[in-house]
């Protein structure tokens, strides 16, 4: 057990819960964490069907180091306004939505809060955060993309995947869900797919019995369609290369959801970034898992941050 075990089945006392409403009037559920001298700020992204809840405990670790931490669950998903008739489908027509909510957010929250404003991105949270500091809508003074959706992995491959989805939103409601499970189709155990620390993996679901509204199943066709477009349209783009903002890009090469290999191949395009690899030992959730990796990847953040933002 970690020194920070304890937050991760409570809200702190001293953080918040709250609606902020998009642009465009959408519920978002939004979490701050102010610290009491902060040495600045970050903003967290969570990835397809998480909630801010799971990552309490690495919110501590940096509250305890003196950052105001605050995160959004996306529209669509946790406790925010759902996309789909069916509440347990993750549904998204296009992802510029949610670029414009973080893009949105983020004006208000830098505005708020005093010294380095830091972005950090787990999974399609760390997709739309890059494409966001692509597209010059963030001004961060640094990003960390944490297990980066930047192409998925398929049972079929990315191509063939990216075409069978494309056809399958267009052959029916697309918003119906692509299968059954969470993550992945077929998958036998999920948490071999996300951590190897079983007592992590149960937070999830505590979490979700104390308010069974938060949960998110299975991604519709169209979500699914769109992550591997907007995916590739990334790897693309020649603006990737002046994207300056100094980035840290933590990769587990056996993850199951998405591609290490493209994550790592973006890391060596971008003029200002550090790539950190786990092997066997690591799985997607590099926050949530066993200590060894858990811990490797926040000594990793920690000595980033204070190389390129500390005061």
């Amino acid at each position: 057990m970690t020194r920070f075990a304890a937050h991760r089945r409570a809200i702190p006392a001293d953080a918040r819960v709250s609606t902020w409403h998009a642009a465009d009037g959408w519920p978002i559920r939004r979490f701050d964490w102010p610290a009491s001298s902060p040495r600045g700020a970050i903003l967290f992204q969570t990835g397809r069907g998480d909630v801010f809840e799971k990552y309490l405990e690495a919110f501590a670790h940096w509250h305890d180091a003196g950052w105001s931490v605050s995160a959004f669950d996306w529209r669509g998903q946790g406790g925010s306004g759902r996309l789909s008739p069916d509440r347990n489908v993750g549904h998204a027509d296009d992802f510029a939505p949610w670029i414009a909510d973080l893009a949105d957010f983020w004006r208000g929250w830098s505005a708020q809060n005093t010294g380095p404003r830091v972005v950090v991105g787990h999974s399609m949270g760390g997709f739309l955060v890059l494409r966001a500091l692509v597209d010059r809508v963030i001004h961060a003074d640094a990003a960390v993309l944490v297990a980066p959706m930047l192409r998925l992995r398929s049972p079929v491959g990315a191509r063939v995947g990216g075409w069978l989805a494309a056809l399958m939103r267009r052959a029916g409601d697309p918003a119906r869900a692509a299968w059954k499970g969470h993550e992945r189709p077929g998958a036998r155990d999920r948490r071999l797919l996300l951590t190897a620390d079983e007592a992590r993996y149960a937070d999830e679901g505590w979490w979700y019995e104390q308010a069974p509204e938060l949960k998110l199943g299975p991604p519709s066709w169209a979500w699914l369609a769109e992550a591997f477009a907007a995916t590739d349209r990334l790897r693309r783009d020649p603006a990737l290369a002046p994207m300056a903002v100094p980035t840290l890009l933590l990769l587990a090469d056996r993850d199951a959801l998405v591609d290490s290999r493209a994550a790592a191949a973006i890391g060596a395009r971008l003029p200002d970034a550090k790539v950190v690899r786990f092997g066997a030992e690591a799985a997607h959730e590099l926050l949530r898992e066993a200590d060894p990796v858990r811990d490797r990847a926040l000594a990793a953040i920690d000595a980033f941050l204070f190389g390129r933002v500390t005061r």
